[in-house]
């Protein structure tokens, strides 16, 4: 018998994760049409953009703007990956702060020249920092079940990383399977351990689709107690540090499979097809997920 929570939160992170990699710079207006009809879709959690590097990431160059001139609907997240990036967040009105860091030490190595414990050491006088301020911080866990380079990660480890965040008072874990390569078993097993082991902590998943298992690992993550998924509209994204890896899952085709089942998110599945329409003549590639390519035919 499965056992499937009522309501399920989908936190969308296509204005940021999903556009941060794109090759074709996509104008500020657009992004900004693009997260209201997002919020027009119902969405209330939200990834907004990052206060990174424009050298390194020259999509987001513009992170400033983008969370001045948003309307503020629910909980707007922006990332930060180190203390300036977080006074620039701040400075622009940001109220919650995302930061992240890789269970892997090569993936950190190629991704901000780091191991794990110099990101942690890094992060933690910024993390306190932002918290006595009130801040709301979302830590992001990266290569919780394989990294690019050195493959399969051991569960405990994801759990130690976790448990050095939750020590620095954080809000929330974003686990991810950066490289999409998990499968259903492993969904379920890794948060059946973080939940048994870390009660009382806001956990959500993150997942890619880069071998069609997205929908099956969260379908396997509700049943191990998660209800909280992240999502990208039109299946946006990909890890510029993570050769390989593709989009993340497509927030149409969550919220569909939610409708299918019953439980609510309150998100209108045509609403965000209709915000996918919204960016995607702005972006390189064709978008052809399953509800958006029903949308496009006016089948949905």
């Amino acid at each position: 018998m499965f056992i499937l929570p009522e309501e399920v939160t989908l936190i969308e992170v296509g204005p940021r994760d999903g556009l941060q990699n794109e090759s074709k710079h996509v104008q500020e207006k657009d992004k900004i049409a693009f997260i209201h009809a997002l919020q027009e879709a119902g969405i209330t959690e939200m990834e907004l953009t990052s206060f990174v590097s424009p050298k390194w990431v020259p999509q987001m160059a513009d992170a400033a703007h983008i969370v001045k001139k948003t309307k503020k609907v629910g909980k707007q997240i922006v990332l930060a990956p180190n203390e300036k990036g977080a006074n620039l967040a701040l400075e622009a009105g940001a109220r919650s702060i995302a930061v992240f860091v890789g269970v892997s030490n090569s993936f950190n190595k190629n991704n901000i020249n780091r191991t794990t414990d110099e990101s942690i050491e890094a992060l933690k006088p910024v993390i306190l920092k932002l918290k006595e301020q009130g801040i709301y911080v979302r830590a992001c866990i990266s290569t919780a079940f394989y990294c690019p380079f050195e493959g399969k990660i051991n569960p405990d480890s994801v759990v130690e990383l976790c448990l050095r965040f939750i020590e620095m008072g954080i809000d929330e874990l974003s686990v991810a399977d950066t490289v999409g390569r998990a499968n259903p078993r492993e969904s379920f097993e890794l948060f059946k351990k973080l939940i048994d082991e870390l009660p009382n902590v806001l956990l959500t998943a993150h997942f890619h689709d880069t071998r069609k298992m997205a929908l099956a690992n969260i379908f396997a993550a509700m049943q191990a107690g998660i209800d909280r998924f992240d999502s990208s509209a039109g299946g946006l994204g990909g890890c510029p540090f993570s050769p390989g890896a593709t989009g993340n899952v497509a927030t149409e085709d969550v919220a569909h499979m939610m409708d299918s089942l019953n439980i609510h998110t309150g998100i209108s599945v045509k609403k965000v097809c209709e915000a996918v329409a919204v960016i995607a003549p702005h972006v390189s590639h064709p978008i052809d997920t399953g509800m958006y390519r029903l949308f496009l035919n006016a089948q949905l």
